[in-house]
């Protein structure tokens, strides 16, 4: 899927990698948030490319609530490390997901 730099893509269901990377900043996000998550399943996410990638993600977090995530991860020669850029709380499912 061609994308041009700077824009964000379609959301797309969540994959595999999304979920890993969900994983990966569930801490910093319950940080963040200041409370623990029972259920993190991410449901949708868009990308935006730039010195690396940022990943804008709607999580399920449990019963009707959601949060959505801006994840950035660093291009692998700059060690492709994750980093949780911003959380936006209390959203529904119907809420779209894109850049914030």
């Amino acid at each position: 899927m061609a994308m041009m730099c700077g824009g964000t893509g379609p959301a797309q269901d969540a994959t595999d990698e999304v979920q890993k990377v969900c994983e990966e900043v569930q801490p910093q996000v319950e940080e963040k948030a200041g409370r623990k998550f029972d259920v993190f399943t991410a449901k949708t996410f868009t990308t935006q490319v730039v010195a690396g990638t940022n990943f804008f993600i709607k999580v399920h977090v449990g019963g009707d609530e959601y949060v959505h995530l801006r994840v950035h991860r660093e291009l692998p020669h700059a060690g492709g490390k994750l980093q949780l850029h911003s959380l936006q709380e209390s959203k529904a499912h119907h809420d779209p997901i894109g850049f914030f």
